[in-house]
């Protein structure tokens, strides 16, 4: 994971800021730099200003984090920001979008941006795997935020600066059984975040979702949720569970929240971090030994509506997919049509009673 710092002053005081696209990981070994903070009004978090922290980082975190010093803005084209936003891009995407597309200006600081050329950007991607090894993930997020400058800001057609992308790793998603799940929720005690992961569950809802969820978006009389999509702008509906009505009853007498329905303090949203770390204790006190995530739910809501006969375009509509190739994925998890498949050993006329 690469780390962009540059100087911020917060808190009357001169500190480094850190940018990188969300990760838990990245978090943790960020909690371990003296004099960490997060600033909640500039959704970053910043360490404290001195000579060659660089240099000093990048040998503590040697093979885990590489720090670089952040490009200064006025030398990003603010037209690509700006294009961003006028797309109704998410806040997460266009902050990944900004730190790939900064590392690309930083690999170029002797060239003007209007010449860099179609076989520049091809040897910029060799490098960011050869050199950089980054992952397949990493790489589409680089050729998307070269592509977004050329073809969304620029309006050049895309053959003129078309770069290969690589071969998506097929990756099959984590899966809790049901058992699994019950496990989990039973170690859930907190009123409020009951609601959030049974909400989470019983919706097949992302995170990012839960916490922008309003009151006016709960619509218990026809037992769904109006949900407000950051990816793509797909607002859909989702299903509304009965225990999770009841559970909301209760809640909203206890905690009144004023704008979203699950708020830290009034009127702001809920912290995607502390729900996180909660559910994570969770998992652990369950006795559960896969690596669950909250994002672990969503893939469970969708393989648990399939191995009950639910139609793969209805899972792909709750889901929010665009296309039924990306619901398919859970087609290779559900362990339905896998118990029914016979071995053709099992099919042999073969003597049944075996030698000890």
């Amino acid at each position: 994971m690469h780390i962009e710092m540059s100087e911020r002053t917060v808190e009357e005081k001169k500190r480094l800021a850190l940018n990188f696209p969300y990760d838990i990981h990245t978090i943790n070994l960020i909690k371990k730099i003296e004099g960490r903070k997060w600033s909640a009004s500039n959704k970053f978090w910043h360490i404290p200003y001195q000579k060659n922290a660089i240099q000093t980082l990048n040998e503590q975190f040697k093979g885990k984090l590489e720090f670089i010093e952040q490009k200064k803005t006025s030398e990003f084209p603010p037209e690509y920001l700006e294009t961003l936003k006028l797309k109704n891009y998410s806040g997460a995407t266009i902050k990944t979008y900004r730190l790939h597309f900064l590392r690309f200006l930083k690999h170029f600081p002797e060239i003007e941006l209007k010449n860099i050329t179609k076989e520049q950007i091809r040897q910029y991607l060799l490098y960011l795997v050869q050199e950089k090894k980054y992952s397949t993930s990493a790489q589409n997020q680089a050729i998307n935020s070269i592509k977004f400058y050329y073809e969304k800001v620029l309006g050049k057609p895309v053959e003129k600066y078309y770069v290969p992308r690589p071969r998506k790793e097929k990756i099959l998603p984590e899966v809790l059984s049901e058992e699994e799940v019950t496990r989990i929720l039973k170690q859930i005690k907190n009123l409020k975040y009951k609601c959030i992961i049974y909400l989470i569950y019983s919706a097949g809802l992302r995170l990012t979702e839960v916490v922008h969820l309003r009151i006016a978006d709960i619509h218990s009389d026809r037992k769904q949720i109006f949900i407000r999509s950051e990816k793509g702008n797909k607002d859909r509906y989702g299903i509304l569970s009965d225990t999770v009505i009841d559970l909301l009853r209760i809640y909203y007498k206890k905690y009144k929240p004023q704008y979203w329905l699950f708020e830290g303090r009034p009127g702001e949203q809920y912290s995607r971090r502390n729900i996180q770390d909660f559910f994570r204790k969770a998992v652990q006190r369950s006795g559960v030994k896969k690596h669950a995530t909250i994002h672990t739910l969503r893939h469970s809501f969708a393989t648990h509506l399939l191995e009950h006969g639910t139609d793969l375009r209805y899972i792909q509509e709750l889901l929010g997919h665009r296309s039924t190739r990306t619901t398919e994925i859970y087609t290779h998890v559900s362990n339905v049509a896998k118990n029914k498949i016979v071995s053709p050993l099992d099919n042999l006329n073969l003597d049944k009673k075996h030698e000890k």
